[in-house]
């Protein structure tokens, strides 16, 4: 992965790892840390980028997914849907400082579309929880802290 094509590897597994797809972008974001070929900043952008963007696809999913609900082959129960619903009826969207997390991260963003979040809050506070994710890692990898 070196060059210009580390980039969009870094991207792409950002984006696939904040959809419900199981990748990992930080093992991409160390290995490419740990080879002191790219400026920092350069990185923690494209990767935040990339989650962000993600995050906004499951936001999509989110806003459009009811209209399914009652349809057998849908994804999630009822009555877990009710659950996400109230639990983020419950947290509100400074719950969305969580999305960073793995497992409910990404459902979690998903269900901020069910619930109707306004897109530019939704993208304020995951942008703050997927760059503060990524500057720890980095941070932790270069033993700065």
């Amino acid at each position: 992965m070196l060059g210009l094509s580390a980039y969009p590897a870094l991207f792409l597994s950002a984006f696939g790892a904040a959809t419900l797809l199981p990748l990992q972008s930080e093992a991409v974001l160390v290995a490419l840390l740990l080879t002191g070929q790219y400026p920092l900043w350069a990185l923690l952008l494209v990767a935040t980028l990339g989650n962000v963007l993600g995050s906004w696809v499951n936001w999509l999913l989110g806003r459009s997914i009811e209209h399914y609900r009652e349809r057998r082959w849908f994804p999630v129960s009822p009555v877990r849907l009710q659950q996400a619903q109230a639990w983020y009826a419950r947290y509100g969207r400074w719950s969305l400082l969580l999305s960073w997390m793995p497992v409910i991260g990404d459902p979690l963003t998903l269900v901020a579309g069910v619930m109707r979040e306004r897109l530019w809050i939704f993208l304020l506070i995951v942008t703050l929880a997927k760059a503060g994710r990524y500057a720890v890692l980095a941070a932790l990898t270069l033993a700065w802290i």
